[in-house]
C-alpha cells in the first residue's frame, strides 16, 4: 500500500488544479505546470483537495501511484513558494558570471565555460563564487543545478570544484613521504 500515493494533497488559496482527461494543470502566483498522468492512475479535485487513485496492484501502477501524487505536491509548492538551489564554487581562479542569458563558468580548464539558462529558470550571482537557481519546477531547478555541478565536480583531496551551499565533501588523506 502507498502511504505517499495515498495522502490528500490541501490546495492553498490562490491556486487552481484542473483535470483534463489526462493531463493536470496547476495554476497559481507564481506560474503554471502541467503534467500528464499516465493510465490506470485517476486524478481528482474534491473541496480543496486532491486525491490520487489507482486502478490496479501491479507493480508498475503502485509505482506511478506515489509518483504522481509526489509530482502533483511538487508542482503545487512550485506555483506557491517556487525552489530554489544554492551553489558555491571553490578554488583559486574560479568564478560565476552572467553574459546575457547564460551563465559564465570559470573553473580552472583553459576557455571558460557558458550554460545557457533553460526558460523559466532564474539564476542570481551573489557573488564571484556563489550563485543561486530559482524557478517553479522543481525538476528543472535540480537538473540545471546539476548541470552546473557537472561542469567541475568537488574533489576529495583538495575540496576544489563547484558543490551545493550545504553539501559535505569528504576530504581524503594525501600520500604520505616515506
Amino acid at each position: 500500500m502507498s502511504r505517499i500515493g495515498n495522502r490528500k494533497l490541501v490546495v492553498p488559496e490562490g491556486v487552481t488544479v484542473a483535470v483534463e482527461e489526462n493531463q493536470v494543470t496547476v495554476k497559481g502566483p507564481k506560474g503554471e505546470l502541467s503534467l500528464e498522468i499516465k493510465e490506470n492512475i485517476t486524478v481528482q479535485v474534491e473541496d480543496n483537495t486532491v486525491v490520487v487513485t489507482r486502478a490496479n496492484d501491479e507493480k508498475a501502477t503502485r509505482a506511478m501511484h506515489g509518483t504522481t501524487n509526489a509530482n502533483i505536491h511538487n508542482m503545487i509548492e512550485g506555483v506557491t513558494n517556487g525552489f530554489k538551489k544554492d551553489l558555491e564554487i571553490i578554488g583559486v581562479g574560479y568564478r560565476f558570471s552572467m553574459k546575457g542569458n547564460s551563465l559564465v563558468i570559470n573553473a580552472g580548464y583553459s576557455h571558460p565555460v557558458e550554460l545557457e539558462i533553460p526558460a523559466g529558470l532564474s539564476v542570481d550571482v551573489t557573488s564571484n563564487t556563489e550563485i543561486t537557481v530559482k524557478g517553479i519546477s522543481k525538476e528543472k531547478v535540480g537538473e540545471f543545478a546539476a548541470n552546473i555541478r557537472k561542469v567541475r565536480k568537488p574533489e576529495p583531496y583538495k575540496g576544489k570544484g563547484i558543490r551545493y551551499k550545504d553539501e559535505y565533501v569528504q576530504r581524503k588523506e594525501g600520500k604520505k613521504a616515506a
